[in-house]
Order: structure tokens, then C-alpha cells, then sequence
């Protein structure tokens, strides 16, 4: 397989550094880039939202991998936005499982940036299963119960919900301003915005209906695994700009009347870090193209998420060691992506969920 990206790969990708370096530059104190709000429309108007939605509803035809390359930069910037939920993860579920008729209303405005979508998925506990969910959900009845951790609620149009009824776990597309959900905001260390959503007897007609009743479950886990490389890209993007700042650093920092990268310890430690970036990349790329082709890739997706997670996390640590103190200065760009990292590693399932993914991959899943 050649990872080399193409040309239309590689203006995609220096078009996304060069926008994200001008609008939310990471140098600037948090809050000192472009509002969210703000910025949004000018994503959409690089038709980024539509990589993933078919040229006949307006959007784009991309790969997987555009998108890779696309969220990689993204972390490098330390980007919040409902990029990866709305157009990636809901964007995949709506394509695969919608009907016509929800494909032709949600897909061309999300495609255009005009409307995002997002996922209430995680209850109590936080656990990526369906014997954690617990909201309950009938088509033709109503909703009721409470989603943690739904990023970007407040400016999402639509929601996907995950509820479980009588014939199992279901999913259900329906408007986020329908009457009976309600938003409270929730706190988060990396700054991102995510809200406890309730459902107080909301309506669920049977058109909102996301695939066929009972068999939600099935119909998430392709777009979970999604999901879970959009992060582990945003991660690798991460890692590479604090690789990048750290040895920025070890050559300008002067101690004992010498550069610190002149120190073979410092040398060493930098070398760890280009290891950790480039020993994650390679797994995330595999795994995304086996997704793209439609091959087998479960098992693949679990080992680039979770070492993607841990190398990633293992560079920001690292990394620390050599800034010293300002490192962890709250407007100091390490400190912000180091928090994004964690974030992220959490997001879609974080590494004790993916190596039980593993394990049943090579037939170790079954619990005595």
C-alpha cells in the first residue's frame, strides 16, 4: 500500500494549515482565535463538511483518507469543532443506513456546512456498549432519559440518538429544537463543549428512524470505527506540532551557555518523539484504507486508536520534561495540545475498550 498522498491530497492539506495557522492560531491566548461560531462558515465554504457526502446530494465524493489527512491538520491547530461528530461519524451513519428521504433532507445542508448533527450516544459511566444504554425509545412513542458527553449540542441541528426499546437498540434522527430535550452544559478540561442532554417524553415518530428497529447497534459500529480514526488522526496532528515546537525549543533554549538539543539527552528524547509520531501514523492510514475499501478492519481500527492514543500521550509527556515549567502554562500552545490528546483518546472508545476489541480478535475475548 502507498500512503503517499496525491496531489489533490497534498493542496488539501496545505490549504487546511494555511487557513488554520490564520483563523485559530495556537499561539494565540485561549479565546484570541476566531470564535467557533465564526469559523464554522468558513469551513463550510472550503466544502471541508462535504468530503464524505456523495457528489449527487452536493457534496464532495472524498475518501477516508482525505479526511485523515484533513483532521490530522486539524490537530496540529488544536481545532475544537463538530467536525469529526457531524461530519464524519453522522454524516457515514446517514449514508450507509438513512432512507432516501432523510439522506436527500440532512445530507446536502450538512454537506454545505448549513447543518451539523450530533451524536448522543454515552450514558452513565461512559461505557461504548449496548448493555450501557439505558434511555428508552419506541417508533411511534417517545424518548426518555439522559445522554452525557454530547459534544457540540448547542449548535447542532439534528441529533442522532441511540435508545434502546423493545426489539433492542434502536437509532433515531430527529431535530434537536423538538419539544422535550433540553441542554445542560458540562464541564471539560480541554475546553471543548460538551452538554448533558434529557429527553422528557420527546416524540418519536417512526420516520425518524435510522435503519431498522433493533438493529441500531450494527448500524453505529461502522461509523463508531469512523469515529475512532478521525480522533486517532486529530492525535497524530497533535503529537506532530508539539514534536515540532520541542525541538524548536531544544535548539533556542540556552543552559550552561549551550543549546539543550546539543545534550545527547535532549537529542534522545527528541528522537522518541519523532518515533511515537511516526510509529502512529502508518497503523491509522492502514486501518483507515481497509475501512474506505470495505475490507475486515475491527481488529485494525482497535490497534491504531489505542497506540495512537498511548504513543501520542507519551510524546505530550515527554515533551514536558523537555519545556520545563512553561510547558504547563495554561496559554503555552504544549499545555493546550496536551489536553486536546486526552480528549481525544478517550473519544470512541479509549485503549482498555480497544484492546478488548483485540483480544477477541485473536480469541482471547471470552470471559470465564
Amino acid at each position: 500500500m502507498d500512503f503517499r498522498p496525491t496531489d489533490g491530497q497534498q493542496l488539501l492539506a496545505s490549504a487546511a494549515r494555511d487557513f488554520l495557522a490564520r483563523r485559530c492560531p495556537l499561539e494565540a491566548a485561549p479565546g484570541g482565535g476566531a470564535a467557533r461560531e465564526d469559523l464554522w462558515p468558513s469551513i463550510a465554504e472550503l466544502g471541508w463538511p462535504g468530503l464524505l457526502v456523495p457528489g449527487d446530494l452536493g457534496g464532495s465524493d472524498g475518501t477516508l483518507l482525505d479526511v485523515m489527512l484533513l483532521v490530522e491538520e486539524m490537530g496540529r491547530a488544536g481545532l475544537e469543532s463538530p467536525y469529526v461528530d457531524s461530519a464524519v461519524v453522522a454524516t457515514s451513519l446517514l449514508r450507509a443506513s438513512g432512507t432516501t428521504a432523510q439522506r436527500r433532507r440532512a445530507l446536502p445542508d450538512m454537506g454545505q456546512g448549513r447543518r451539523i448533527c450530533a451524536l448522543a450516544l454515552l450514558e452513565e459511566g461512559g461505557e461504548l456498549a449496548p448493555a450501557a444504554i439505558a434511555l428508552r425509545g419506541e417508533a411511534g412513542g417517545a424518548l426518555d432519559g439522559r445522554k452525557l458527553f454530547v459534544d457540540d449540542a448547542d449548535a447542532a441541528h439534528d441529533l442522532i440518538v441511540v435508545a434502546r426499546g423493545r426489539n433492542g437498540i434502536s437509532l433515531f434522527h430527529l431535530e434537536r429544537g423538538r419539544p422535550g430535550i433540553a441542554l445542560s452544559p458540562m464541564a471539560a478540561m480541554d475546553g471543548g463543549r460538551r452538554f448533558e442532554v434529557t429527553f422528557d417524553r420527546v416524540p418519536a415518530h417512526p420516520g425518524d428512524l435510522l435503519g431498522p428497529e433493533g438493529a441500531g447497534w450494527e448500524i453505529l459500529a461502522p461509523a463508531l470505527r469512523l469515529g475512532a480514526l478521525a480522533r486517532g488522526a486529530e492525535m497524530i496532528g497533535a503529537a506532530e506540532r508539539i514534536l515540532d515546537l520541542t525541538v524548536e525549543h531544544a535548539k533556542t533554549r540556552v543552559q550552561s551557555g549551550r543549546p539543550i538539543g546539543s545534550f545527547q539527552a535532549v537529542q534522545h528524547a527528541c528522537a522518541d518523539l519523532l518515533r511515537g509520531v511516526e510509529s502512529a501514523r502508518p497503523l491509522v492510514l492502514s486501518a483507515a484504507w481497509k475501512a474506505q475499501e470495505g475490507l475486515p478492519c475491527e481488529a485494525d481500527v482497535a490497534m491504531a486508536k489505542s497506540y495512537a492514543g498511548d504513543a501520542c500521550l507519551a510524546v505530550a509527556r515527554k515533551a514536558h520534561q523537555i519545556f520545563g515549567a512553561i510547558g504547563y502554562c495554561e496559554e503555552h500552545p504544549l499545555h493546550r495540545l496536551h489536553k486536546r490528546i486526552l480528549a481525544a483518546r478517550l473519544a470512541y472508545g479509549d485503549t482498555a475498550h480497544h484492546a478488548e476489541t483485540i483480544a477477541r480478535a485473536i480469541g482471547l475475548g471470552v470471559r470465564l
